[in-house]
């Protein structure tokens, strides 16, 4: 809220005006003097510039909490489905459908195969190998995949790829903004808001011979979708 004053103009006087526009706090000190009239126009000039200054700078504050960017019209989907090789192993990250209804969950999977010359391999890594961190567009805000960190193993036979269904992800903190915390909270439950979202997803493990030579690998792929109302 903005309030206004208008002080009458008396020789030989001090005032001091304290205000507050959203989070910024001032407080302006007017002098004015028997000289009269045009430093009391010049102050009540500094005073206007400062208030319009504190005004747009609520503006601004306002509009970052809205927490909207862009229009989801903006933005197109370019790939429900990407895969990647290295080594003996193919990585692939699949969205089932280019456009979901907001409120619901998405259906995304990433898949692990082994295509090496042995008949199986064991693979290393912490709860999972797979990984689903995404960035919402129209927000701006980045979505990371925590992740539990015992040390399993899992056994790939060629062939036969490992597969996982993403079930939901999401992390805040008290600190967060009020918006984020309920957007986190529905990413959790696997309820995703309207908005276009791009998966940067990865397998993330390692593999050990006989002797004990560990090689890492972190194989990445990339898709994206929207979700819309209905």
């Amino acid at each position: 809220m903005v309030q206004v004053i208008v002080l009458n103009f008396v020789p030989s006087l001090k005032i001091s005006l304290s205000t507050q526009f959203c989070n910024f706090s001032a407080s302006i000190y007017v002098f004015f003097n028997k000289e009269g009239c045009f430093k009391m126009k010049f102050y009540n000039f500094l005073l206007f510039s400062l208030m319009l200054l504190m005004l747009t700078a609520c503006g601004t504050d306002e509009e970052t909490y809205s927490g909207t960017t862009a229009s989801i019209d903006d933005f197109s989907v370019k790939n429900t489905e990407a895969s990647s090789t290295e080594g003996d192993f193919i990585y692939r990250l699949v969205s089932e459908k280019e456009e979901y209804e907001s409120g619901g969950p998405v259906e995304l999977y990433a898949e692990l195969e082994y295509i090496g010359e042995e008949d199986s391999i064991d693979i290393f890594h912490a709860g999972s190998a797979f990984f689903f961190p995404m960035e919402e567009k129209t927000r701006g805000y980045q979505l990371d995949y925590p992740m539990i960190e015992p040390l399993l193993t899992t056994t790939l036979t060629k062939g036969e790829p490992l597969r996982e269904q993403y079930a939901g992800s999401g992390a805040y903190s008290d600190q967060d903004d009020d918006r984020y915390i309920e957007f986190m909270k529905q990413l959790t439950s696997n309820q995703f808001p309207r908005g276009y979202y791009v998966v940067n997803g990865y397998a993330d493990f390692f593999t050990e011979t006989a002797d004990g030579a560990k090689t890492n690998y972190e194989i990445h792929a990339e898709i994206d979708f929207k979700v819309v109302d209905k």
